[in-house]
């Protein structure tokens, strides 16, 4: 039976939440989710936590910010002016929206305050700082290099 390597097609059902119980994401009683490890898919602390596993085990493990989204790093705390944002977003404290970077990716802002002439956004990774509870249940390990996901869309858990 083969084990779970850093470049393993994995198939398995997870849930993602923290050490307060809360779930923020869930596949089990859905489908399972494929991914290809060592591709940036999942957070490192998450792959790292599933080597050695093989098909029918079951884990559950907390994953401190080192290893799963980071800490809290205070220069990514942005002010900008309120005329960037459009008029037709409603503001809100906590609200997460999405920014697009120089390189045409995006990530995650939390707007932290506002007024009528500058917003306070975090630019910190929502789940920063936080210890995160990773249950998995694997279904599937696959080691052959040249298979890859049947999923047309792909989940990254980062």
């Amino acid at each position: 039976m083969n084990q779970i390597n850093p470049n393993s097609l994995v198939t398995l059902f997870h849930r993602l939440g923290l050490t307060d119980d809360s779930i923020l994401e869930d596949t089990f009683g859905d489908e399972p989710l494929t991914i290809r490890l060592g591709q940036g898919e999942m957070a490192e602390g998450l792959e790292l936590s599933l080597v050695g596993l093989k098909a029918g085990d079951e884990q559950t493990i907390d994953i401190g910010p080192d290893l799963a989204f980071g800490f809290v790093d205070e220069t990514l705390f942005r002010a900008l002016p309120r005329s960037d944002f459009d008029d037709s977003l409603a503001m809100e404290q906590g609200l997460i929206i999405e920014f697009a970077t120089d390189e045409g990716d995006t990530l995650p802002g939390t707007i932290l305050e506002f007024d009528d002439t500058e917003v306070r956004i975090d630019l910190n990774h929502p789940l920063a700082g936080q210890t995160i509870r990773f249950r998995v249940k694997i279904i599937d390990v696959d080691n052959d290099p040249n298979d890859s996901p049947s999923q047309t869309d792909p989940k990254v858990l980062h």
